[in-house]
């Protein structure tokens, strides 16, 4: 099965690490040095061009990918089940 996370950007769900709410997430130290790497790997794209509500982490062959969505954290986990 697939997650739609927005604007035809679709996730195999097996491979979702994690789903996350941008504003608790990233009041974290830790968490903003993880985005901030992923940037610099290029590995984050966004879903829409629109302000992020959330980010999902997932496995992307042997690395690991963030993708923005413009959908809140609940909606998508809310897909998934």
């Amino acid at each position: 099965m697939f997650l739609h996370v927005g604007n035809n950007k679709n996730i195999r769900e097996k491979n979702i690490i994690g789903i996350f709410d941008m504003d608790n997430a990233t009041v974290s130290t830790i968490t903003r040095k993880f985005l901030s790497e992923c940037q610099k790997k290029n590995t984050v794209e966004s879903a829409n061009d629109d302000i992020p509500k959330s980010f999902v982490v997932y496995k992307d062959g042997d690395n690991t990918s963030v993708c923005f969505s413009q959908l809140s954290s609940l909606s998508l986990y809310g897909r998934i089940s």
